[in-house]
């Protein structure tokens, strides 16, 4: 008999036909690791890890990455598949191993002489150090001030101050509060007031810290250390809801009211989001809200949990579903990420909540209103709004009597554009954006397109760069149902 035979015809029985080995489980480490060796091959092929600027696929290897960066557990598994270091986890063998490859020690002494600071330069910053630190002592009446600081601290939360850069030459001003390296201090006063040969301030300034001390740093020294590293505590007009009402609520003869803009907090007893503190759903409904949150228990939308309304505004006449797309490209990187199971078990990531507090929801909101919101992002670390750097006024482009269409694109597109090789941008006409783009003749009910004299394109949730460039042709084409602006001009960029 031979065996081998034997084996053969029976292994090809039609009874075993159907047999095949036993899959592997798949774990939650298995997984863990597929996702980040994708995070790998993105870092080998692009040579950085990925941001949240770039195209979905990117944008979501970004948030896996913020995720496994977050978790200590996840980055000590994934210790061993760390190819390229982006879990930032430092050895003794790979930090002795950067020293001595370190290709400062291939160069001579010589070469060596390059990297010595002159002494007159050296001493010059030393002083200037000591300047700004050594004179803070104790702030012996700080009683009277402290009351203030606890103010700006709340209206900063509450968004009636935002923080701003200072120009470069623009002066400082008694009265004043600032932000310097994470303290924050009143200018009180500036006495001895005087400019040197070269126009530098010379006055003495009385400076109140947080902390409790006091200085009397010069002037210009101050103004250069806030113009670097610092920022000016900005007044802001009162935000409330009746200034919100007067922007929205408003009824005239022929006004369209075309829904709400609600806010809404959360009543869930579910441990992960009662420690969320100022976790807000920001949306916009055509319905009364009453009735659009009626079932919010069962709704994986609103976290399986009943809610409670904390502010609304109707609006009129306005795209309501761009105004609402703008609130939440605002307020991108405080959105909450976390994944919500319906009744059927069916895994939902709602997208409309947002840690931020209910004072800087509202400035937002009238800042959009009046158009002030691409001069501001949302400061996540500080945790309110800082008005974008203007420090390079020479750039700025009026655009006061000009059509503009604000259009925010990815980077790639961004850079052809502005090279060149782009010369045109496509619109898909979607039913929620359709009043952008078109508008319609009251007798006859027909609708056009409108009529661009620029596009303002933008990059980032934060506006990180912009351009201005002419519309010279737009043309719609029924077949793509697209409408295609020809750019020609670039009046105006800045790019970060």
């Amino acid at each position: 008999m031979n065996w081998n035979e034997e084996l053969e015809m029976l292994f090809v029985l039609p009874l075993f036909a159907d047999v095949r080995p036993a899959t592997p489980k798949i774990t939650h480490d298995d997984r863990l690791a597929k996702t980040f060796e994708e995070i790998n091959k993105f870092f080998e092929t692009y040579h950085r890890a990925p941001n949240r600027f770039g195209d979905t696929n990117e944008k979501v290897k970004c948030r896996e990455l913020e995720a496994i960066l977050k978790n200590v557990a996840k980055r000590e598994y994934l210790r061993p598949f760390d190819k390229f270091n982006l879990l930032g986890i430092e050895t003794p063998e790979n930090e002795l191993a950067a020293l001595f490859n370190n290709p400062i020690f291939d160069i001579d002494e010589a070469a060596l002489t390059l990297f010595d600071v002159p002494e007159y330069f050296e001493k010059n910053t030393q002083r200037e150090a000591a300047e700004f630190k050594a004179q803070r002592q104790k702030c012996v009446d700080f009683e009277l001030y402290d009351s203030g600081f606890k103010r700006v601290h709340r209206e900063l939360k509450e968004g009636k101050r935002t923080l701003a850069k200072i120009n470069k030459t623009a002066n400082i001003k008694a009265g004043t509060y600032y932000l310097y390296d994470g303290v924050i201090l009143l200018l009180n006063s500036i006495s001895q007031l005087d400019r040197d040969e070269k126009g530098r301030l010379l006055g003495r300034t009385h400076c109140v810290f947080e902390n409790g001390t006091e200085t009397n740093i010069l002037v210009d020294t101050l103004r250069r250390a806030i113009y670097k590293d610092g920022f000016v505590i900005q007044e802001n007009n009162e935000t409330d809801e009746k200034v919100l009402l007067g922007s929205f609520g408003i009824e005239a003869e022929g006004d369209l009211h075309d829904g709400y803009i609600y806010v809404l907090k959360s009543l869930s007893e579910n441990p992960e989001i009662t420690v969320i503190d100022n976790l807000y759903k920001i949306g916009f409904s055509t319905t009364p809200v009453e009735e659009r949150i009626k079932n919010a228990a069962n709704d994986p939308t609103y976290l399986m949990a009943k809610v409670t309304e904390v502010a609304r505004w109707k609006t009129l006449n306005m795209n309501t579903h761009e105004f609402e797309n703008i609130i939440h490209r605002v307020f991108d990187c405080v959105q909450l990420r976390i994944k919500v199971l319906d009744g059927k078990g069916n895994e939902f990531t709602p997208r409309e909540w947002f840690v931020v507090s209910l004072g800087i929801i509202k400035n937002v909101m009238e800042r959009i209103v009046d158009g002030s919101i691409v001069d501001y992002h949302y400061n996540q670390v500080l945790q309110v709004l800082e008005q974008n750097d203007q420090n390079n006024e020479e750039e700025l482009f009026d655009t006061k009597g000009m059509a503009v269409l604000t259009l925010n694109v990815n980077q790639k597109l961004f850079d052809s554009i502005l090279s060149g090789e782009i010369k045109e941008i496509a619109q898909k006409l979607k039913q929620s954006k359709i009043n952008t783009y078109t508008w319609v003749e009251n007798e006859t009910g027909n609708r056009y397109l409108k009529k661009f004299d620029a596009l303002r394109l933008t990059v980032g949730n934060q506006v990180v760069s912009t351009m201005i460039v002419h519309v010279d042709n737009v043309t719609y084409y029924n077949d793509s149902n697209e409408v295609i602006y020809s750019i020609g001009e670039l009046f105006f960029k800045k790019v970060s």
